[in-house]
């Protein structure tokens, strides 16, 4: 019976080690899982929050074109010669930079 008893105690010891390092396991997850989309987020906001006139940005849908006037919360953005777009910010992105054309490869 003692032997039962001494049994149990050390049984009660791993679980509370087993949930211990749970916790653990779980914290370091969220940390490296969050604290790159934070800080993605951050910047996404300042280029939002810097975005003037002439800037060439891209929507979430694929359409680029060419920051025409800012306000609060939305953008009016060129998309073609004389066509304005209304979008809201959170829906731009910084377009990437146009890739310098490759000079072709000599055989």
């Amino acid at each position: 019976m003692i032997d039962m008893i001494l049994l149990q105690a050390q049984q009660g010891k791993a679980g509370g080690q087993m949930w211990i390092w749970m916790i653990v396991i779980l914290v370091v997850m969220w940390i490296l899982m969050m604290r790159p989309q934070r800080k993605r987020e951050k910047e996404e906001q300042q280029f939002r929050n810097a975005l003037k006139k002439g800037d060439r940005v891209v929507f979430s849908g694929g359409i680029y074109g060419k920051v025409h006037n800012v306000s609060d919360h939305t953008v009016d953005v060129e998309v073609s010669n004389g066509v304005v777009m209304t979008v809201e910010k959170s829906m731009i992105q910084p377009a990437p930079e146009p890739a310098a054309d490759k000079p072709a490869e000599k055989k």
